[in-house]
């Protein structure tokens, strides 16, 4: 069993999958202290104003507080002239933008690299909120400055009842049974479906640790676009074996029965849908966030050694694996990576977010070659070596 993690209060990884994952909340006192401060309000907004930010900007009327307008980036200056009281900025993907922000992933290692959503922040003056609502996702919340009240109700699903009217999906009401102020580092962990309202205490900062899924609609649509590639598949199938005539306008239960073989027969195709599902969840929520990386060369990786570099998963990007007959197989934004056996082992530490030193031992020319193609498609980066402390 793994060792008491302060991330969650002192328990294991293993009591908190068994227990509260998706389950039930749990709240941490001072769980994550590093988070504190990393960012102050003012950041927060410059951030949302620049180029490619998805942010939303939602306000309550000051005359009826249950009226609410939400403004969706790109959002400009003007956007905060003449405010209401009561508002909350929400800027996605901040860990995009900020190496030690994301560096708080580690913390929530105990949950794979896949399920990760992105981190969300929410900002807000005093009583500041987004609506009593639920979510489909795992969420950690995390305080990183400044209190939130947050009270969690009852558990919901895709039948319960939004109000009416509004820009958000908002729930009428929650059942309380749960009411706490979050100071700067403490924890609450919400399961999907479970209904929450997070009001400002004062001027404050939330960090939403975001958790994904996909649905079967993503899947079957990913699984079709694999099919559609396929040009053997589009040529028409062969007739079944006609010992009789029937009825012009049937199509007999025989019949029905062959086409759905033929169907299934290609949804039993392992590769295909191994190849549909991880470039799925492989690809990037945000991929405008990607950057386009300088044109790097085997030569220039041969100068950055004498430099002392470090490799590492580019933020915004996303990179996962999986085994086959004992075989690494590498998918990065959505696709199929194609590397040297050499490299498998350190392609699989980044994908795990370790950092690898540029060292003689990667200076194998089909590794140069790899390193210079992840490193030109955004899913790598460079990092001189100093800054990792």
């Amino acid at each position: 069993m793994s060792q008491p993690l302060d991330i969650l209060g002192g328990i294991t990884a293993e009591q908190f999958l068994a227990e509260y994952w998706q389950k039930k909340p749990l709240l941490v006192r001072n769980a994550l202290p590093e988070i504190v401060s990393l960012l102050e309000p003012n950041d927060v907004m410059e951030l949302a104003l620049e180029e490619n930010i998805s942010a939303r900007l939602i306000k309550q009327k000051d005359k009826d507080p249950n009226q609410w307008a939400v403004k969706s980036s790109p959002l400009i200056k003007g956007d905060f002239q003449k405010m209401p009281k009561l508002w909350t900025l929400l800027v996605q993907a901040v860990d995009h933008y900020s190496f030690d922000l994301a560096e708080m992933w580690k913390k929530f290692s105990f949950i794979p690299q896949w399920r990760r959503d992105d981190i969300m922040v929410s900002y807000a003056q005093k009583g500041g909120s987004v609506g009593k609502h639920f979510d489909f996702y795992d969420v950690f919340l995390v305080q990183g400055y400044g209190h939130r009240r947050w009270q969690l109700g009852q558990m919901c699903d895709a039948d319960t009842d939004y109000v009416a009217g509004q820009p958000l999906k908002l729930l009428p009401e929650i059942e309380v049974n749960f009411d706490e102020i979050l100071a700067p580092g403490d924890l609450l962990y919400v399961p999907p479906g479970l209904a929450h309202y997070g009001v400002a205490e004062d001027d404050c900062l939330t960090y939403s640790f975001g958790f994904r899924m996909p649905n079967v609609t993503e899947m079957m649509d990913r699984i079709s676009d694999k099919f559609s590639d396929n040009q053997l598949l589009k040529n028409p199938l062969t007739d079944v074996l006609r010992n009789q005539q029937n009825a012009i306008g049937q199509i007999t239960q025989h019949e029905l029965d062959y086409l759905k073989e033929k169907l299934l027969a290609q949804l039993q195709n392992s590769t295909v849908l191994d190849d549909a599902i991880m470039s799925l969840m492989s690809e990037p929520k945000y991929p405008d966030n990607v950057p386009e990386a300088e044109e790097v060369g085997t030569g220039d990786l041969e100068e950055a050694l004498e430099q002392g570099y470090l490799l590492m998963l580019e933020p915004a990007s996303r990179l996962l694996y999986t085994y086959e007959d004992g075989e690494l197989l590498f998918w990065a934004n959505g696709e199929g990576v194609g590397i040297s056996e050499q490299f498998a082992p350190v392609l699989k530490q980044l994908a795990d977010g370790e950092v690898v030193a540029l060292n003689e031992a990667l200076f194998d020319q089909d590794i140069l070659e790899d390193i210079a193609q992840l490193l030109n498609d955004s899913v790598i980066m460079l990092m001189p070596s100093e800054t990792d402390e």
